[in-house]
This record gives structure tokens, C-alpha cells and sequence, in this order.
């Protein structure tokens, strides 16, 4: 059936050919570098993975950085951080604010000091080419397209009205400028996420292990996604492994991260509609 041939095209080119593409590429640099090579480097962006899992667990909440500032006798900063995160009207925008530094700082500034210094290679080389990507853009809108059934059922859930949006408006709070500004934070760290999974990841370590840097990075990918709605956390699994193909496809997370920011837009709006505040 045409149908059918059409899936087995788009299966091919975006998953079979991209598999057999970068294994072909691993086997070739594993041929021509050393064992030690390889395997420093694949040791490093794994390392540093773990640092930066470690960050995000025990970093997004200022509780710590009250403390610090405690511990080292800065008194004044310590009081004003104090106010600011758990006695302000505006303590819910300013923890999101902190945990939003806490993510872009920890997926994005780390990763590209440990390329930059310690690899030694170019960061537009981990995912970031942006030349000939507008003619990928369908892929990802038909994506975006298919999942938007499944994001309607699970917006009736109400495991998912629990967890959404992250930003609690107050009553009779309009959406400016709060919300604005913390829905532009929220799709940077996004930006930052795709970054680190599909670009980091990904392309650190597909020299060494070929496609299956794909499946390294979904472990962490969906751990992420524990202190979330069940259904999106098994999503998270198939989603992690075609994002990852299509990162290794087109050596680019930008459509990836558009589509994961139209995904999480789409959530909030349906939480707020059905919450009855939009």
C-alpha cells in the first residue's frame, strides 16, 4: 500500500539510514584513533553528565544558596535572599527565576567550558548547526501534529492539572507580565535541555558508541521525568529516541527544542483553559 511505503521511507530515512550512517562513522574513527582516545573522551562527557544531573538535583531550590550566604557571614545578602525567595509576595516568580539560572547554567555553561577547554573541540559541532535546517521543519511540525492528541487526553488527568502550569497565577492575576516573563525562561531552559540530551550527549558520545549514544541518553532523558505525570515520563522514552535520531539526522537540537517548547506551551495553555484562568 502506498501508505505503507511511505512509512517505510520516512522510517528509513530518519532512523535505519541514521543508524547505519553513524555507526559507519564510530567504526571509522575507532579505526583511526586510539583506544585510550576514544575512550577519555567518552569518559569525560559522561563525567561531566553526572555533574551536571548532580547540579540540577541538588542546585534548582535556594535553599543552599541561603545557607552559603549564611555560613560565609554575608548577613545582608542573606536576609535580602531570604525575603526574596520565602517571605516576598513574589517568592513563586522569584524561586521559578532561580531555578530557571540554576537549569541554564548547569545544561548549557558547563558542557560547552568542559568542549571548549578540556575536549578542546567546537561547540556548533554538539548540535548546533543551524545551516540547511528549514527544510526539516515538516518532520517536526507532523510531530507536533501527532502528539497533540495524546497531550488533550492527558490534559484531563488530574495527575496532570497537579503539575501544571508551574507558575500558579493568584486570584484575578492577569498573565502580564509574570507569566510572560516566566514562559520566556521556561522555553530557554528548554533551548538548554535540548542542548545538553540531544547535543551534548548525543554527539559526545556517538563516536564511541555509534546510535546507541541515542539510548545512553535516554536513561538520564527519562529519569528526568520521575516527578512527573506517568504517561509523560513513557513518552519521554520514545520522544528521547526520535529527537535523538533527528539531532543526529540533521546535527541540529534547534527543531527539537522548538517542538519541545510548542509541546510545553500547548500543556499550559490546555492547564490554565481547563482551570478556567484563561
Amino acid at each position: 500500500m502506498p501508505s505503507d511505503s511511505i512509512v517505510r521511507r520516512w522510517w528509513r530515512r530518519y532512523f535505519g539510514d541514521v543508524q547505519a550512517e553513524t555507526d559507519a562513522a564510530s567504526t571509522a574513527y575507532l579505526a583511526s584513533t586510539r583506544a585510550r582516545v576514544a575512550n577519555r573522551k567518552a569518559a569525560i562527557v559522561l563525567v561531566t553528565a553526572a555533574l551536571v544531573l548532580t547540579s540540577l538535583n541538588y542546585g534548582t531550590t535556594p535553599e543552599w544558596l541561603v545557607s552559603l550566604l549564611d555560613g560565609i557571614g554575608v548577613d545582608g545578602l542573606a536576609n535580602r535572599a531570604r525575603d526574596a525567595f520565602f517571605a516576598s509576595e513574589r517568592q513563586q516568580f522569584n524561586t521559578l527565576m532561580f531555578w530557571g539560572a540554576i537549569e541554564l547554567l548547569s545544561y548549557v555553561a558547563i558542557p560547552v567550558v568542559v568542549i571548549r577547554l578540556v575536549l578542546r573541540e567546537k561547540v556548533v559541532d554538539y548540535g548546533l548547526r543551524s545551516r540547511g535546517i528549514l527544510r526539516q521543519g515538516g518532520t517536526y511540525v507532523l510531530l507536533f501534529a501527532a502528539s497533540l492528541p495524546f497531550i488533550l487526553i492527558a490534559s484531563t488527568t488530574a495527575a496532570f492539572q497537579a503539575k501544571y502550569p508551574f507558575y500558579e497565577l493568584s486570584p484575578g492575576e492577569g498573565m502580564w507580565p509574570w507569566m510572560v516573563i516566566w514562559w520566556l525562561v521556561y522555553a530557554a531552559q528548554f533551548v538548554a535541555l535540548e542542548f545538553f540530551f540531544r547535543g551534548f550527549l548525543v554527539h559526545g558520545l556517538k563516536c564511541r558508541l555509534g546510535y546507541i549514544a541515542v539510548f545512553a541518553m535516554i536513561v538520564p532523558y527519562n529519569m528526568l521525568h520521575y516527578q512527573k505525570p506517568v504517561l509523560e515520563a513513557l513518552a519521554a522514552i520514545g520522544g528521547g529516541v526520535v529527537l535523538g535520531s533527528l539531532s543526529l539526522k540533521t546535527r541540529s537540537i534547534w527543531w527539537g527544542a522548538m517542538l519541545h517548547i510548542g509541546v510545553a506551551g500547548t500543556m499550559d495553555v490546555l492547564s490554565l483553559s481547563q482551570k478556567g484562568l484563561l
